[in-house]
């Protein structure tokens, strides 16, 4: 039995935030010269080549239910749709921009619980749910201006993410984490493999190609491959080590580091306009898990005399 350790759980989650933003700025700097598939594709083909030993050499098995297979389809479906929208949103947007607005994903899984999963959601997180989505409109504002229907694209990541989680908590309890994301990069592969095979022959569908990389771009793809499933891996085992009412204010850790690293790299910073939707989009997300937190202290505060009248 794993005991909470929340120090070691908190340190590896902040090992998550800032590793997901490097990734992703590695993937920005190999979208000026590599194709969008291609960059897709050698990303879960490293999340397949270096997880599936892990499972093998643990004792585990890449076996699963049916049910849980086709689900787990699914959800490797939306994930190559969240990693795609955001590398292809990297090529037109700061960092910072496209991470933040993409941070509208918590409001949006709000949401679908609210009208989809028929969970209760007060008039608070309701409201706040309006203002973050408010701040991610100030943050697309000035990109919007700049590049287009391009600055849109990370509302794509948010919703292929939610959706995501909510298929991930279908499939969570019957699966080990470490086997479902080994088999999520098996599948994945194959996808992309056949929707290149299938690209090439009809036609040549754009990001569809494949470019033979330097020795540079072949180091930044396997960095990029290594380092979302690494992060990933962080996130899993911080979630191990602590609750999640615990670690779910620190994923927002991610946009400062994301500011840091996209100035360092690209020497880009979020204009006014994008800075004040940045803190709306924060302070309304880091409000939501606080009343989320206040709602589960209540329900188990309620459900405690009944457990002890059983």
């Amino acid at each position: 039995m794993i005991t909470d350790r929340p120090l070691r759980g908190m340190l590896l989650m902040t090992g998550f935030c800032v590793l997901a933003p490097l990734g992703d700025a590695i993937a920005k700097i190999l979208g000026e010269t590599l194709p969008l598939g291609q960059l897709l594709l050698v990303r879960f083909v490293m999340q397949a080549a270096l997880l599936t030993p892990l499972v093998l050499l643990g004792g585990g098995s890449l076996r699963l239910p049916a049910r849980v297979l086709h689900l787990t389809i699914l959800r490797t479906v939306l994930h190559i749709l969240g990693i795609g929208a955001m590398f292809a949103s990297l090529r037109y947007l700061p960092l910072a921009d496209a991470i933040a607005i993409a941070f509208v994903m918590p409001f949006l899984m709000l949401l679908l619980g609210r009208f989809v999963l028929g969970e209760q959601v007060g008039p608070y997180r309701l409201m706040a749910c309006v203002v973050g989505f408010a701040g991610a409109l100030l943050v697309i504002q000035p990109n919007y201006a700049a590049v287009g229907a391009p600055a849109l694209l990370p509302l794509g990541v948010a919703i292929a993410f939610a959706l995501f989680m909510l298929v991930t908590r279908s499939v969570a309890k019957a699966a080990d984490p470490i086997s479902l994301q080994a088999v999520s990069g098996i599948i994945a592969t194959v996808i992309l493999a056949v929707a290149f095979l299938l690209g090439n022959a009809v036609g040549d569908f754009p990001g569809l190609d494949l470019i033979a990389p330097d020795r540079d771009e072949i180091l930044l793809l396997a960095a990029v491959g290594f380092l979302g499933t690494f992060a990933h891996l962080l996130m899993t085992w911080s979630l191990r080590l602590a609750p999640a009412a615990t670690l779910a204010p620190m994923q927002y850790l991610e946009i400062p580091f994301a500011t840091f690293i996209g100035w360092l790299i690209f020497q880009d910073l979020p204009d006014a306009t994008a800075s004040l939707g940045i803190a709306l989009t924060i302070g309304s997300g880091l409000y939501v898990i606080h009343r989320e937190q206040v709602a589960a202290r209540k329900t188990r505060t309620l459900s405690q005399p009944l457990q002890g009248g059983a």
